[in-house]
């Protein structure tokens, strides 16, 4: 039986924010003279491996649905741990997400993967009390940063960026529609 991992979630949500906020969804030419705007939305997602770190790259991102994406993520996982990722099955990315929850990390500053301009990490998720203006509700709060190239999206941006992801995750039938 496949369970969605809060990943799947995660990954539609960027998908939505690069969408909105293109400039996060591009890359710097070669010559570092142009932007170049992506017309699609291909997400890499690091994995930790007996044999170091590997960031397969999931396309369209955007054009898939929950369940889906939930099989591919098990299936490119399983393989990438197998050793049995192809150079093509990790290129073509757009925008990268790495998540150390798994591990036990609070928080870290991921490092962008050129020719990307910006990379998004995932910390340890846990329940926290939160005030919604009567009482306090426990919440699920999953510690997220944000690391950018700031030659293309400055830290105004930045913040809206991922301000726009938490507003996104925050009512997840924004996702699945």
């Amino acid at each position: 039986m496949l369970r969605s991992r809060p990943l799947v979630f995660v990954m539609k949500a960027a998908a939505k924010a690069l969408a909105d906020m293109p400039r996060f969804n591009s890359s710097i030419s070669e010559d570092g003279q142009k932007l170049i705007l992506k017309k699609y939305i291909n997400i890499g997602i690091a994995v930790d491996t007996p044999n170091g770190l590997v960031v397969p790259v999931f396309k369209d991102v955007n054009k898939k649905g929950i369940l889906e994406l939930s099989y591919e993520l098990a299936e490119v996982s399983k393989k990438a741990r197998a050793g049995k990722l192809t150079a093509s099955d990790m290129q073509g990315g757009c925008f990268t997400i790495s998540s150390l929850g798994g591990i036990g990390t609070t928080g870290f500053a991921p490092i962008v993967n050129a020719p990307e301009v910006a990379i998004m990490g995932l910390s340890r998720s846990s329940m926290k009390p939160v005030w919604n203006g009567k009482e306090f509700v426990p919440r699920l709060m999953l510690p997220m940063s944000l690391s950018f190239d700031h030659r293309v999206i400055d830290g105004a941006d930045g913040a809206r960026f991922i301000t726009l992801i938490n507003q996104y995750m925050s009512d997840l039938r924004r996702l699945v529609m």
